[in-house]
């Protein structure tokens, strides 16, 4: 594993190993605002060795961007001062740290808010608006969603109002200190929305060509925070409800996308998978994130059950124990050391086990406390 404690650095940033902290919602700041307890969640794994972390779903301020209770948001007031005080504890540990910015386009369902709001009105803030329905390209309900509400089809005006929005939260970010920025670009929110077929439906240009509102978007968040700030894109083939969703069919198509998101401004792709170590295409062993670095020559993070013995959503439907698995471990370096891709992000083993790294490297893997659901509840 000595691979994974090389250090790397592209544009602007300076990593001290391979080693990144998936994004994972934990819905853990009532008010969508992060308090002390996220910012000593976060430092506690860079005080453990974690090169960069990359914050939970962070809801950007448009009126139709939160789907969920208590997950953060970025924008002016107690919210930002909440991430200033988290951005300074990650830094003080010797970590740095990307907010990863989000909108839920037609996840987001009108009445949840509103009911939501009466059982609890804590939950209906500054950024729920409660009155606005979801949105996305088409006027498709999201099939993740049962019984889900059709969304408002978006307009050119409200495309430019949503750009606008992830502008706003970038210049925050750059503001207050972070390190750099992702754009959730994945698991059908709203960014893939617009790559997805199935509910990209429109005959306009956003239609005919479906990277055009991420490249747009990609644009005006690079002129607005400049050419040596970070952007990263987190991607994926699979979608929330549809875990057989392809984007492409092969490594051609996969590069109509992704060449176009590279060109737009990016300094690197976050590729998400259901299991790492399968390949994507036939044609090579490379998974996602091989592809993304072999198409684009941007750098890439992989991501999918890193080092576990089963995939992350079998252990969330039937809540069983995920484990090291060395075999898995062994892939992970060696697809490291031959360069297939630059970076690697643990999910449900950081949540677990802060000190995961260090166990690993030391080989102390029966002393690793393994992942279940029920910890969820618990963690900090």
């Amino acid at each position: 594993m000595k691979a994974i404690l090389n250090p790397i650095s592209f544009g602007s940033l300076s990593l001290k190993n391979r080693v990144v902290m998936a994004p994972m919602t934990r819905n853990m700041s009532p008010f969508h605002i992060p308090g002390e307890n996220v910012a000593q969640y976060y430092a506690r794994r860079a005080k453990e060795g974690v090169g960069l972390i990359i914050t939970e779903g962070t809801v950007i301020g448009h009126p139709a961007a939160n789907g969920y209770p208590d997950v953060p948001t970025l924008i002016e007031g107690p919210p930002l001062e909440g991430w200033k005080k988290v951005v300074q504890s990650v830094q003080d540990a010797g970590g740095k740290i990307f907010p990863q910015l989000w909108h839920v386009g037609s996840i987001r369902q009108k009445r949840t808010h509103s009911n939501s709001g009466v059982d609890n009105p804590r939950h209906v803030t500054q950024c729920d608006h409660p009155e606005f329905p979801g949105m996305g390209p088409s006027p498709i309900p999201h099939p993740y969603i049962k019984d889900a509400e059709i969304p408002h089809e978006m307009t050119k005006q409200d495309i430019d109002s949503v750009i606008q929005s992830f502008v706003d939260a970038a210049k925050l970010a750059k503001k207050i200190g972070f390190d750099g920025i992702e754009l959730h670009g994945a698991h059908g929110y709203l960014i893939d929305q617009f790559f997805w077929n199935f509910t990209n439906q429109r005959t306009d240009a956003y239609g005919t060509d479906r990277t055009r509102f991420a490249v747009e978007l990609i644009n005006a968040v690079r002129q607005s925070v400049g050419s040596d700030f970070p952007i990263c894109l987190r991607i994926s083939q699979w979608k929330l409800g549809d875990y057989k969703a392809k984007l492409a069919q092969n490594p051609k198509e996969l590069e109509e996308i992704l060449v176009p998101l590279a060109k737009a401004g990016l300094d690197l792709f976050h590729c998400s998978t259901r299991r790492f170590w399968e390949p994507e295409f036939s044609e090579s062993s490379l998974n996602l994130a091989g592809w993304a670095k072999k198409l684009t020559g941007l750098p890439s993070i992989t991501v999918g059950s890193v080092g576990l013995d089963s995939d992350f959503v079998s252990g969330f439907e039937e809540n069983q124990a995920a484990h090291v698995s060395e075999k898995h471990l062994s892939q992970l370096a060696e697809s490291l050391d031959k360069g297939d891709y630059d970076l690697v992000a643990i999910g449900r083993s950081l949540l677990a086990d802060p000190a995961w790294l260090q166990k690993v490297v030391r080989g102390q893997f029966n002393e690793i406390r393994p992942f279940s659901k029920d910890l969820l509840t618990t963690l900090e």
